[in-house]
């Protein structure tokens, strides 16, 4: 007999499954419950890469509308979430690039971004600020980092993707993923010294 809480779990579970081959029938009314489900986590991953409140909301509102749309090629074999924070990706990135041609995500002509082209030094301690990396101080200094070093910061440690799933999210090699956030902590280890030697943590 299985106790209440497998009970719950599996039960859930099977309610995501359903409400997914729902949508992938077309039934739009399932987009309620997946998007209940995904509100918070989708709107706080929009709102770190953009900053402002009411673009993360307007690019909350266009990725549900892109799910909808795109329901029916939706390939069930693939995890719901990454294909759901991929289409969300793919918008934030389009947004900030209408927004800042000269975005480090742009492609150089060698096929690298401008971030991934940037000469990479290994971090030091970084790990014990990052178990606080939800604090106060630190949310800040990740918030004035480049869009390319804020998505992969909150994709591993606040969604806690692993990397092969960062990479599916962003349609890039692993060792690109590996790459880019080896230089978002070393950059964001930078910002947080800056920020203790000049007494600017609030």
């Amino acid at each position: 007999m299985m106790s209440p809480l497998v009970e719950t779990m599996l039960g859930a579970t099977l309610s995501f499954e359903t409400e997914v081959t729902r949508l992938r029938g077309g039934d739009m009314d399932a987009i309620a419950t997946l998007m209940q489900r995904y509100q918070h986590r989708l709107y706080r991953y929009m709102l770190r890469m953009v900053r402002q409140p009411a673009t993360a909301e307007d690019l909350f509102q266009q990725t549900w509308i892109r799910v909808m749309e795109s329901a029916g090629s939706y390939d069930p074999r693939r995890s719901f979430e990454r294909w759901l924070f991929a289409i969300a990706h793919n918008l934030a990135i389009d947004h900030l690039r209408r927004r800042q041609p000269e975005s480090l995500d742009e492609e150089l002509p060698s096929g690298e971004t401008r971030v991934d082209a940037t000469p990479s030094t290994a971090p030091d301690v970084l790990a014990q600020l990052l178990a606080e990396e939800r604090s106060t101080f630190v949310a800040q200094a990740v918030a004035e980092m480049p869009a390319t070093f804020r998505e992969v910061l909150t994709l591993r440690f606040e969604e806690e993707m692993k990397l092969e799933e960062i990479a599916e999210v962003l349609a890039l090699p692993l060792g690109m993923v590996k790459t880019r956030l080896h230089r978002a902590l070393k950059s964001l280890q930078s910002v947080l010294r800056t920020k203790l030697e000049t007494g600017k943590l609030s």
